[in-house]
């Protein structure tokens, strides 16, 4: 992507909302935040809410380094006077709902933080009361932190291209994708009470299986999924709603984005075979969905907005509806991703989690904006702090793909030719321990990764999303 005049320096970009607060130069009185390393410099700021016995039982914050930073006491003290800032943790406020007012309380962190600033740093009672540790004070242990807005509603799409071809290619090699595909993003609404903060663990959930293939007149099985399987996404936070009938635009879309974050979308591959057909996904996959503690702002991903995926010639365009020239240019986000397995024996040997793959937000066939103006097309009222997840995210490559489903399958579309694999036949992976895995075993610990980085800025990060699957309960 063109960089528009900036190259890191500092200076203003309009048109790409990048401004003094991506300047890679900048540093802060936080030391950690100055590690290159680290996902939460100083130009990142992601918000979430920590919960600390020391404070009020759950406190809005930006993560900065090693530290939080808490907003209300800082508000209240006068430091963020005349941002429109009320209740941060509030869906309904400005703070989330105005991008101008979010933009403008983000320049003001960020002039706090400054390593040279000494408004909040030399003031040590405030300090004291703003600035608290990730792992805890004076003995306390870790603080627990949770996304700053709990979703009401939850929608799941379909936008990865690869994914719904492997996935297609499994059960219909001659057909992966169904018609409807390369024109509408495909969604469902999901359930938004079992959305779980990463580091929940759930128990493996139970229910009916499709009858053996050998024996199709036998009725179904029921008892513990038995295909166990994480699902790579990135989870999209809305931040102004829409009033029922009234349709988001393309060209508004991204105005009523809040920020980002990452999503565990668990399945149990056996249970969805038997019961997607013909409403969908129903307890494959109600029983957990995982999501980051971290919303990173629209604002902060800034820097890394790339074209949306450029669809082959061949391919029908988008109805006008779903088109604009700003969706094509810079619809799409350059973010990094990995998955991370621990087992229960490696954790018993100390062991680090594997990665088991590593893929890129830069191939969804659909961007946020779309699936924002397909969903509201019809009237649907989204409301602030609605969840909207990407579906599973792979890319070309076997090393890309986002779920296990795909990770062990051997067939591979997108090769030339295409190798095309019956779905029973797989690799198993295995791990430092020598076990192997199909699918999820309980003990099993997932964990999320992602980050953006590009020459001329400073790397930012989601932090992790993690969750472990525990024996069903009998």
């Amino acid at each position: 992507m063109a960089t528009h005049g900036h190259s890191g320096s500092g200076h203003p970009d309009p048109l790409h909302g990048i401004d003094e607060t991506h300047d890679p130069n900048l540093k802060s009185w936080v030391e950690s935040a100055n590690d290159p390393a680290t996902d939460f410099p100083i130009q990142n700021l992601p918000l979430c809410l920590v919960e600390t016995s020391a404070q009020d039982p759950w406190a809005t914050a930006v993560r900065v380094g090693d530290v939080y930073v808490l907003l209300e006491p800082l508000r209240d003290a006068g430091l963020l006077k005349g941002l429109g800032i009320a209740w941060l943790a509030n869906p309904q406020s400005e703070f989330v709902e105005v991008p101008s007012i979010r933009s403008a309380c983000r320049k003001r962190l960020v002039e706090l933080l400054l390593a040279d600033s000494k408004e909040l740093r030399d003031n040590k009672e405030l300090s004291a009361r703003v600035i608290l540790p990730v792992d805890g004070a004076s003995g306390t242990g870790a603080f627990d932190e949770e996304p700053p807005i709990a979703p009401s509603n939850y929608t799941d799409f379909y936008a990865s291209i690869h994914h719904a071809t492997n996935v297609g290619s499994m059960f219909r090699p001659d057909n992966a994708l169904l018609p409807n595909y390369k024109h509408i993003p495909i969604g469902y609404h999901g359930r938004a009470s079992s959305i779980v903060p990463s580091g929940t663990s759930f128990h493996r959930p139970v229910g009916q299986t499709s009858p053996p293939d050998s024996d199709p007149s036998a009725g179904p099985g029921f008892g513990p999924c038995k295909l166990m399987d994480y699902e790579l996404e990135i989870g999209c936070i809305i931040g102004r709603g829409n009033a029922l009938g009234s349709p988001v635009s393309i060209a508004d879309a991204e105005s009523h984005i809040f920020g980002l974050c990452l999503v565990n979308d668990w399945s149990a591959r056996d249970l969805q075979k038997w019961e997607y057909v013909p409403l969908g996904p129903f307890l494959a996959k109600n029983f957990a969905t995982t999501i980051s503690p971290y919303i990173v702002t629209m604002e902060a991903l800034a820097p890394f907005r790339i074209p949306a995926y450029e669809r082959p010639a061949s391919d029908p365009r988008p109805l006008p509806y779903l088109t604009s020239d700003a969706n094509t240019a810079r619809g799409g986000f350059d973010i990094a991703l990995e998955v991370h397995l621990q087992s229960a024996e490696m954790a018993k040997r100390s062991m680090s989690p594997v990665r088991l793959s590593k893929g890129n937000f830069r191939h969804m066939y659909w961007t946020f904006a779309q699936m924002i103006a397909h969903h509201t097309v019809n009237g649907c009222n989204l409301q602030p702090g609605d969840l909207l997840a990407s579906g599973t995210i792979s890319g070309p490559t076997r090393d890309s793909r986002g779920s296990m489903i795909e990770l062990t399958w051997d067939g591979d579309p997108f090769a030339n030719p295409p190798k095309l694999v019956p779905g029973s036949q797989r690799t198993p992976i295995e791990l430092p321990t020598g076990e192997k895995r199909t699918f999820l075993a309980d003990g099993d610990t997932v964990i999320m990764k992602a980050y953006c980085e590009r020459d001329g800025y400073r790397r930012i990060g989601f932090g992790e999303c993690r969750g472990t699957v525990l024996p069903a309960r009998t």
